[in-house]
């Protein structure tokens, strides 16, 4: 079946592919039926995929060239099989349509149709992932002021998510694109609402989130709402903080982290984007900071503005102290979830 919505949409908004068939009926649910080169006939104009760019669950995504404006765009291409899926994501976007794109931070949908058997949702063209982006430069972590400007913009979508009752349901490295890093340094953009859902229509219980991104209260099966999306992004804005280090970690709480900062001159700002990692990444949601006082913390009273392109910080000096190079080489994961395990436990106590 095709995929039809009758929700009423904002002028602009995406709406329900039409059946747009070309050639044979539908194929088998296993096959693929778009290759490179291929010609995709849109609303909005001809698509020619010239390359696949990756591939998820429900789809494929491929760099394609508007024949029409000569401008390059992302098409997801929905799998057969998952109609339900795009489905749910052009609900989602029907939704975002009714915010400004570019304000909220949150990737823009300019055309949606249907090719023989897929979906196709079109999307402005974006630069790459914050995994990409770490993984090119070894995973080494961020400078202070790059994690602010990133914060502040994360802390932006999820305002303007809370404002449509959204939640975005899979918030992680993957799904935060920079726009262009040459020109718009650590200008980034929330993308991927496949998992999205109203605040109001996700069951207590539901299994939610990458497993290395999930807030306590999907582990414990309790009532969900926008909160969870505030621990994902915590815990990203810790992993560009700590990078990713290869032994385990022996901390013991979030105060251990300051010392893993290379700058002594920055540890005013420094234990101040601590504080807020400690708010972010409350244990109990009825306590979690929201994205309005985040908004307001002090870490970004200082500075407001895009952070400047800097190269990525180098691996600790040898004459630096034994104490700096250990904690360098130590894993966040493990630091969380013995947070977790801590807090977990005094809940517990607190409660029987």
């Amino acid at each position: 079946g095709g995929c039809r919505l009758s929700s009423a949409a904002a002028p602009g908004a995406p709406t329900s592919p039409t059946s747009h068939v070309e050639g044979s009926s539908a194929a088998p649910p296993s096959s693929f039926e778009v290759q490179e080169n291929f010609l995709l006939i849109g609303h909005k104009g001809s698509y020619l995929v010239e390359k696949f760019l990756g591939e998820g669950t429900f789809g494929k995504v491929a760099k394609c060239k508007n024949l029409s404006t000569n401008k390059e765009v992302a098409i997801k291409i929905i799998k057969n099989g998952f109609d339900n899926a795009g489905e749910k994501e052009l609900k989602a976007l029907i939704e975002i349509s009714k915010l400004d794109a570019d304000k909220y931070n949150l990737v823009k949908c300019v055309d949606v149709f249907r090719y023989k058997s897929h979906v196709c949702i079109v999307f402005e063209i974006l630069d790459q992932s914050l995994y990409d982006f770490l993984e090119d430069r070894t995973f080494r972590p961020l400078f202070v002021q790059e994690i602010r400007a990133v914060a502040w913009q994360l802390l932006i979508a999820l305002k303007g998510l809370k404002r449509i009752n959204l939640v975005h349901c899979d918030i992680k490295l993957d799904n935060i694109m920079l726009v262009n890093q040459d020109s718009k340094p650590f200008r980034v953009k929330l993308i991927d609402f496949g998992l999205a859902s109203k605040t109001k229509d996700i069951p207590t219980g539901t299994r939610l989130q990458n497993i290395c991104f999930r807030a306590p209260e999907v582990i414990l099966g309790l009532p969900l709402d926008e909160r969870l999306d505030m621990w994902t992004v915590g815990y990203v804005l810790a992993l560009l903080y700590t990078g990713f280090f290869k032994d385990k970690v022996n901390c013991r709480s979030f105060d251990d982290l300051k010392n893993m900062y290379h700058d002594q001159k920055k540890m005013t700002e420094v234990e101040q984007l601590i504080d807020l990692l400690k708010q972010m990444l409350e244990v109990d949601p009825n306590k979690r900071i929201s994205p309005n006082d985040a908004l307001r913390h002090p870490f970004f009273i200082l500075e407001k503005k895009e952070a400047k392109t800097t190269k990525p910080q180098e691996p600790a000096a040898v004459e630096r102290t034994i104490l700096i190079k250990r904690q360098k080489k130590k894993k966040l994961i493990f630091f969380l979830l013995n947070c977790i395990c801590i807090s977990l436990s005094v809940s517990i106590q607190k409660d029987f």
